[in-house]
Formats: structure tokens, sequence, C-alpha cells
């Protein structure tokens, strides 16, 4: 039952994950394990609120990527 249902799930989130960390971990210079760590711990210090605060990340960076594309050149629009 645990390999039926989790693994699929874990292997679609590692591969297609929402990129929070990493992308975090880029901008300030830091590695993205790093990142993560922090906020586990956090999640674990807050009682869980930091993980919906990770979800508001994911959202507003996937509402970022989708309003703001980079255009090659003028003719793209």
């Amino acid at each position: 039952m645990y390999n039926k249902f989790i693994l699929p799930l874990k292997y679609f989130l590692e591969k297609r994950g929402f990129e929070v960390s990493s992308r975090f971990g880029d901008r300030l210079g830091m590695s993205p394990s790093s990142v993560r760590l922090f906020f586990i711990y956090l999640t674990f210090v807050t009682l869980g609120l930091s993980s919906g605060l990770y979800l508001i990340l994911a959202f507003l960076l996937k509402l970022k990527d989708m309003v703001i594309t980079k255009r090659t050149s003028v003719f793209d629009l």
C-alpha cells in the first residue's frame, strides 16, 4: 500500500517540486539543502506555520513566473 501511493507522490514532488528552496538558495547564495533545513526547523519551532509560508511562497513564485516572462524580441508580444 505504501509503495503504491506514497512513492509515486514522492518521486513527482522530487522531480517537479515547487523549487522554493533552490530559488531562494540561489538568490541568497546558499545551498538549497540549507534553506530546506531552515524551513524544516522553522516548522518544528512554529508548530507547522512555516509549512503554510512555504506553500504561499511557492504560489507567489509560480504566479511571478506566469506574469513576468522574458521576451527575446519585440515581436513576441
